[in-house]
């Protein structure tokens, strides 16, 4: 039996609850608790494995305190892909997905605590050097 491919948009969803989460430091364990369900189920809702219902979403935001809307900024559209073959990720899709992962979201909250914008830069072109990229414009 083929194992159907979660929907688009409920990745993108459960990814941005789960990119919620991690930014205020709450387990999956602990959403659930809020929510009365186990950590396996947030764990689907995250992965887009299981769709999140209307009234679970709404109470999911109240939870993380961020609209429902929250959920749906940068979703896929369905826009047909170009022809000759696959799109690239869209740009607010690969950084929400970056932002989803505590790498991501860890190293986002330290730059965002660097307040000289010169640092900031140098970090950047560091990070295009190291990635070899250097040739990539900013």
């Amino acid at each position: 039996m083929v194992k159907k491919a979660p929907n688009p948009i409920d990745k993108h969803v459960g990814s941005r609850v789960r990119m919620r989460r991690m930014m205020l430091g709450m387990s999956q364990e602990k959403l659930g608790e809020r929510l009365g369900l186990t950590f396996q189920q947030v764990q689907k809702y995250e992965k887009g494995t299981n769709r999140i219902g209307a009234s679970r979403l709404q109470q999911i935001g109240t939870i993380l305190s961020v609209p429902v809307s929250f959920f749906f900024d940068g979703a896929p559209t369905g826009e047909p892909l170009p022809e000759g073959g696959f799109a690239e990720a869209s740009g607010a899709s690969y950084v929400a997905d970056f932002l989803s992962t505590s790498e991501g979201l860890s190293l986002n909250q330290a730059f965002i605590r660097i307040k000289d914008a010169k640092v900031r830069r140098k970090i950047v072109d560091l990070v295009n050097a190291v990635a070899g990229s250097e040739d990539e414009p900013t």
